[in-house]
């Protein structure tokens, strides 16, 4: 049953590939669908490459067992402040000036605004780095899930999915991914509202269900504290909601779909659309997450007492990331666990989508074309995009099959170093003629720094000795999602700060950039 679904499934994604092969034409086709997208496309599009295996997976069964139902505020942040917010102030803004400039990817984008050639290669080479380790979370996220379902070995679902992913975006383009993620997200939709029903009915209602979650206790959880409105640790939990809500507004394969929207009219009807999506899934990943303790447990006592699900312990600690496929092991029937594999194939295989078209057509036009010595045409452009796709694809592979890496932490590493550098720069320079270049470098520096000192020094494990101190002091200071939050809060922070006190840009060039509003406005 589920190999039959999974096939179908497959068979129609290459049939979006192959279809929509024949209307890429040109690069701006192939990168931005023709910036001709509509509201429920678009909105479909922002949603499934949002949220993703490491969202289900990953983050609602680690939050959800450290923080109980109060991992739903996550969800709520993400719809609230990632999909609604961002939507609301950043959308309008965005399509405007991206094809006032004719600019295609961010890196264009910090080219054309802030004037400068240095800005567009440093910041291409932090997308493809940084998108890199997200790539490999999702590998992750989803080949737990078939190990689980499917008794298929971890590699090789890493491998089949690469090259499925491959076909699609490389025959298609920004086309096939949106048109396969609105496809993928009516299966999200559906999905995890009938998973949510059922795990929750097993567990004997709601009522029951929070009963039970409230009567846990263990170190580190006080009783009463999983069930409660902002459970056990609202400080680490208002740090998960700031990477994982604000984070979107930084990050390149999230803004670019304002890029390739139609016009004003589906930007207000896709806020709509896509923060009733987010609230659906994310709030449905957390809410659902939280009750992972009632169906898993560390213990082998309790665990042969029960009938509960063992988790593995990897280094005297509990394995996050097989939580949520043992607590859906422990619920579901065979025919709702075959749906769920293709919820988690359909939100993973969208995001890793975007990833791709992200990376290899920032590498192509921002720096191999600007270094080629010959002109460029359309068709040459659209190979090296193609074959960069696959090379991607295999660097994140090589990454994935390390298993001992945690989802949370190689996507928190990403968010962290990806919108800790855009996040300030891009924004701001959307909406003030102020932001000068030098504060722009300077977000740069910050967001990298804070990320990757953060990596060597706590995520690497090169210091044990430093981590257990700091650990002694505040176990905060080792998360990265902690250290992402804060780089992005920096980011907001440097960049105003200063630009008061660096050069700014000549008026006549600053006053033409932003004239593309005016023209708007008159247009509207």
């Amino acid at each position: 049953m589920i190999i039959a679904m999974l096939i179908i499934y497959i068979a129609i994604m290459v049939g979006i590939g192959l279809y929509t092969s024949k209307q890429t034409n040109s690069v701006s086709d192939f990168v931005l669908g023709g910036r001709n997208v509509g509201s429920w496309l678009t909105a479909f599009a922002y949603g499934t490459s949002y949220f993703s295996a490491v969202v289900f997976i990953g983050y609602a069964g680690q939050f959800g067992w450290k923080y109980g139902v109060s991992a739903t505020w996550i969800g709520v942040g993400n719809a609230l402040i990632g999909s609604a917010l961002a939507w609301i102030i950043l959308g309008k803004r965005t399509r405007t000036m991206t094809k006032h400039f004719n600019a295609r990817t961010m890196p264009e984008f910090f080219e054309h605004r802030f004037q400068s050639k240095g800005l567009k290669i440093a910041s291409a080479l932090i997308v493809f780095f940084f998108l890199i380790p997200y790539t490999a979370s999702v590998y992750n996220g989803l080949s737990r899930l078939f190990e689980m379902a499917l008794n298929i070995p971890y590699s090789t679902c890493i491998i089949v999915m690469a090259v499925l992913t491959a076909i699609y975006v490389i025959l298609g383009g920004y086309t096939a991914t949106a048109l396969n993620d609105f496809i993928q997200g009516i299966i999200m939709l559906a999905g995890i509202v009938l998973v949510i029903v059922i795990a929750i009915g097993k567990a004997g209602g709601l009522s029951t269900a929070l009963t039970e979650l409230g009567n846990i206790s263990d170190t580190g959880v006080p009783q009463g504290s999983l069930n409660s409105l902002f459970g056990p640790d609202p400080q680490s939990l208002f740090g998960v909601v700031i990477l994982t809500s604000l984070g979107t507004w930084g990050l390149p394969q999230m803004v670019h779909k304002f890029y390739a929207i139609k016009d004003e009219a589906a930007i207000k009807k896709g806020t709509i659309i896509s923060t009733i999506f987010a609230i659906v899934v994310s709030c449905g990943s957390y809410f659902l997450g939280g009750f992972d303790r009632l169906f898993c447990t560390t213990d082998p006592e309790i665990a042969t007492q029960t009938g509960k699900v063992l988790i593995d312990i990897n280094n005297g600690k509990p394995d996050f990331d097989a939580m949520m496929p043992s607590l859906l092991e422990n619920t579901m029937p065979l025919i709702m666990i075959g749906l769920v594999v293709v919820l988690v194939l359909s939100a993973s295989m969208s995001t890793l989508s975007a990833l791709v078209l992200t990376s290899s057509s920032t590498l192509t036009i921002d720096l191999i074309k600007p270094s080629y010595k010959k002109e460029m045409t359309d068709k040459k452009e659209m190979f090296i995009m193609r074959l960069l796709i696959a090379v991607f694809l295999i660097i994140s592979v090589i990454i994935a099959l390390n298993k001992n890496s945690y989802i949370s932490t190689l996507m928190s590493i990403s968010w962290g170093a990806l919108a800790g550098s855009f996040l300030g720069p891009f924004t701001y320079g959307l909406f003030s003629k102020k932001i000068t270049k030098a504060s722009v470098w300077a977000s740069f520096i910050t967001g990298i720094g804070i990320t990757v000192t953060h990596m060597f020094l706590f995520s690497l494990n090169l210091f044990p000795d430093l981590a257990r101190k700091a650990a002694e002091i505040n176990s905060g200071i080792l998360s990265p999602i902690n250290a992402g939050a804060f780089a992005m809060i920096v980011s907001l922070i440097i960049v105003p700060v200063v630009s008061a006190f660096t050069p700014k840009m000549e008026r006549k060039t600053i006053d033409e950039i932003f004239s593309c509003y005016d023209k708007e406005k008159s247009n509207a």
